[in-house]
């Protein structure tokens, strides 16, 4: 696993006629009505006249709320699949060259498709681009990031417990560098990011295995092994209300969050360092008990990751 080298990414500098018809949106929904409405919303209020919802079996009525809303499609699975697999089934249903993907939980500020289309068409050698996610009110939530290396990974695993701003986590999550450059990332937020149909299809989008997490680190990861790039457009602003899907059933992401983190590790940890794996499953089975430790005691949402 490496960090990335840093280049400029094209900014929106030229009108894209027509730019909101070409993209489709695919939102991925769990039980979060009032914000996947909104959600839709905004959508629409930027001119996508094609929107997929994918609901992952919910129970408040989140389905029924947009189906038959012009534009919007409904994707109703019988069960939970988790965001790559619901998401995959998503943009398979679209014939776009460009596809958002997202959570529900966002909100996509005026404009913000504009300038996304505007980097890809830019740029033929990005495959995905990543807008700046701002929370409610209005701080920078840290949606770009590294490849980390083992050592940032551990010491960002366990130091953020008792020091969440050591170097470690502030390397990985890029907390020093200028979130108001575009610039290449190594990878963007599966929160909402707009992608490039081809390259999409050229690595079969998401790994289904990742139920929840690190589905969108190992997409880009396997995108710039194909020879694509990732990059970041902060002329593009969504807004972001953290945690309402997964703070329904913490304790189970958590652990589906620590899965994740051991199966990326295996996919792409090489040569002497996978002799390493074993420690590093252990360890995560200790990161996963201290972490449903901290959301117990602390009785609030599990902290990003």
């Amino acid at each position: 696993m490496d960090g990335g080298v840093h280049r400029g990414v094209s900014p929106p500098e030229v009108d894209v006629p027509g730019s909101a018809s070409a993209v489709a949106a695919v939102i991925v929904s769990y039980n979060v009505r009032d914000l996947l409405l909104a959600c839709v919303d905004s959508l629409r209020q930027e001119g996508i006249d094609h929107i997929v919802v994918v609901d992952n079996a919910s129970v408040d009525g989140s389905a029924d709320a947009v189906r038959g809303q012009p534009g919007v499609e409904v994707v109703a699975l019988a069960r939970n699949l988790g965001f790559g697999s619901a998401a995959n089934r998503g943009v398979a249903r679209t014939v776009t060259p460009y596809v958002a993907v997202m959570n529900p939980d966002v909100v996509v500020e005026p404009g913000a498709t504009k300038a996304l289309v505007a980097t890809l068409e830019g740029d033929t050698g990005l495959a995905v681009v990543g807008p700046r996610i701002e929370t409610l009110d209005g701080r920078l939530y840290p949606s770009v990031r590294t490849f980390p290396d083992l050592t940032d990974a551990a010491g960002h695993a366990f130091l953020h417990f008792v020091w969440p701003g050591n170097p470690f986590s502030r390397r990985y999550r890029m907390l020093d560098w200028d979130h108001a450059l575009a610039a290449d990332v190594d990878w963007v937020a599966g929160t909402y990011f707009l992608a490039r149909r081809r390259a999409w299809d050229e690595v079969g989008g998401f790994d289904e295995r990742f139920f929840m997490y690190l589905e969108d680190v190992d997409l880009c990861w396997r995108l710039r092994r194909g020879g694509w790039r990732t990059g970041y457009q902060p002329a593009a602003v969504v807004t972001h209300a953290i945690g309402r899907s997964t703070d329904q059933t913490p304790y189970r992401m958590i652990a589906a969050h620590h899965r994740s983190l051991l199966r990326y590790a295996a996919k792409t940890t090489t040569g002497r360092q996978r002799l390493l794996l074993p420690v590093m499953a252990l360890a995560l089975v200790l990161r996963t008990v201290l972490a449903w430790a901290q959301r117990a005691a602390r009785g609030r949402p599990h902290a990003a990751p």
